[in-house]
């Protein structure tokens, strides 16, 4: 299973381990796996899954079971949601952040002025089931889909809308029908329409043209030319030179020199006698 990165994911995991036994939670994190849970789906604000199970000759269980597990968070009413429609609209720092499907860090406050909670508070905000013949709730397969659904908010923090009652899609509607809301869809609408009228070029850089040639190319005339090259063009021994560049890249000490003097300095005195020696030929 992968770590959970997010604070919201943090805080949900803590929550269910107030009240569930460490060891269970334990066990639970190896049913977390993609392997383990088979199918699952959000539907109505309950998470429900297909959990691949093991076989127990002790318990009669010879072939692999499939069990039926489900997590549900309680519901927040649509009276206390317009509430908190309200109370989320009338501040800009909530709404521009949650149009852009972003999670505000402070996004429990307006919650608790209602006393509510979008994160669960306690072990009463759980609602758990499962198919297994374990009596103790919430049992193994419970927690393991608990790690999962921790690791699915940290890619999507809006499930815990969902999961409290409220879609994505709605919660974003009715954000937008706020003031605030209004006012920063239709500026992010004009900015996507400005964007949108920008051509779309191909490339930024220049494409070769093919041109032909107005004479035919006569080899032999090419290699066996009568014309010489210019008598002042300067010798390649007059230009700066840079000796060792190629090797300065490498920088001072590389990992297998170990004098004490750097080594672009001693391939500079190399390289120099090298032009030298060839000036001599």
């Amino acid at each position: 299973m992968q770590a959970i990165r997010t604070w919201w994911g943090q805080r949900f995991m803590e929550a269910l381990e107030r009240f569930t036994d460490s060891a269970r939670l334990v066990r639970g994190r190896s049913y977390a796996n993609s392997d383990r849970i088979k199918s699952w789906k959000l539907k109505d604000g309950e998470i429900s899954a297909q959990i691949r199970g093991n076989t127990n000759p002790y318990y009669g269980v010879y072939k692999e079971p499939t069990y039926q597990t489900a997590i549900s968070l309680k519901v927040i009413s649509n009276d206390d949601w317009e509430l908190l429609i309200r109370q989320l609209g009338s501040r800009a720092s909530f709404v521009s952040r949650l149009l852009l499907n972003e999670m505000p860090d402070t996004i429990e406050t307006p919650f608790e002025a209602l006393d509510l909670h979008l994160l669960p508070h306690s072990g009463k905000d759980f609602k758990t089931r499962c198919s297994c013949p374990d009596y103790e709730n919430p049992c193994k397969h419970v927690a393991g889909l608990s790690y999962f659904l921790a690791s699915q908010l940290d890619q999507d923090p809006f499930l815990l809308f969902e999961l409290r009652g409220l879609s994505q899609q709605n919660l974003l509607k009715k954000l937008k029908q706020t003031p605030l809301g209004k006012a920063l869809a239709e500026v992010r609408e004009q900015e996507q329409e400005q964007a949108a009228a920008f051509t779309a070029v191909e490339s930024y850089f220049s494409r070769p043209i093919a041109l032909d040639h107005p004479i035919a190319c006569d080899y032999k005339a090419f290699w066996e030319s009568h014309k010489w090259l210019p008598e002042d063009m300067i010798s390649p021994a007059a230009s700066h030179f840079i000796p060792a560049l190629l090797i300065k890249k490498g920088g001072d000490f590389p990992d297998f020199w170990k004098q004490s003097m750097t080594f672009p300095s001693a391939m500079e005195g190399v390289y120099e006698a090298i032009r030298k020696k060839s000036k001599a030929w």
